[in-house]
């Protein structure tokens, strides 16, 4: 299994070098960075054998990481939960112009929960997809119970954009508190103004005590795509078998159709 090392403003920055020597000297071989430049977290995971994915949301920083030296790239559309970066690009988009450019593996990621979503991003040049709504949604997931539930009842407008302002887009869950935010951002707040509010301690009570209104929490668009609470071993096999039907069955009998539309 691999380890996420993001790299983002926040209160109190948390000492990234040492999080870096704690991942190498566990042993973990798979690191996915994401945020701000990694080349000095790169340079030293590549000493030890690590291979590291860098998530990106434009493909400029997709090739400054590929030129950085990364094995792999996480390309993230503007469905996403978290940070969607600035330009405000859909998957759609986004994934084919970055596997035009993009000479290493490539993984989609911001919006994908089923088979569906599996066969669009291989169709659109990625590898395979990166899940992380869907997988909080799954009985082996070690959030409450509670908010397991709000994901399924949400569709996909249940999501905010808060830090829009400040220039550090970040998509969450809609709740009292985010909603709260964005007006107050509308009226001018800074940071300061609403840090309080956007702690992560706060956000840490929601997946402890199934409060979805307790602080702020991240969720894609893909709620709108989420209709059950399965274990990961369920998931993982119906996206796999529904991606195969797909391919398989409408793929091929669109294939086949249009040979015989030819040959006759």
């Amino acid at each position: 299994f691999g380890v996420n090392l993001t790299i983002l403003p926040s209160i109190k920055p948390p000492p990234y070098a040492e999080y870096r020597q704690a991942i190498i000297e566990s042993g973990i071989k798979i690191v996915e960075t994401a945020g701000n430049k990694p080349q000095e977290h790169v340079t030293e995971f590549k000493k030890h054998g690590v291979i590291v994915l860098h998530k990106c949301t434009s493909v400029r920083h997709a090739l400054s990481a590929e030129r950085m030296g990364v094995d792999a790239i996480s390309i993230d559309g503007f469905e996403c939960a978290g940070h969607p970066g600035e330009d405000d690009t859909p998957g759609l988009i986004l994934i084919p112009a970055a596997a035009d450019k993009v000479k290493i593996p490539m993984i989609a990621s911001g919006g994908f929960a089923d088979g569906r979503g599996l066969v669009a991003a291989l169709a659109l040049g990625a590898e395979g997809i990166n899940m992380g709504t869907r997988f909080m949604c799954t009985k082996e997931s070690p959030i409450h119970q509670l908010v397991k539930e709000k994901i399924v009842a949400n569709d996909e407008r249940e999501t905010e954009l808060i830090f829009r302002t400040m220039r550090n887009t970040s998509r969450v869950a809609k709740n009292a508190i985010s909603s709260k935010v964005v007006a107050m951002e509308k009226e001018g707040a800074k940071f300061e103004d609403v840090r309080d509010l956007v702690a992560g301690a706060r956000g840490k009570m929601v997946y402890a005590t199934g409060d979805a209104d307790e602080g702020i929490w991240s969720a894609g668009q893909v709620q709108g795509l989420i209709h059950d609470i399965p274990t990961c071993a369920e998931l993982v096999g119906r996206i796999m078998r529904d991606a195969e039907a797909i391919i398989q069955g409408r793929f091929a009998g669109m294939l086949s159709g249009s040979h015989r539309q030819a040959a006759e």
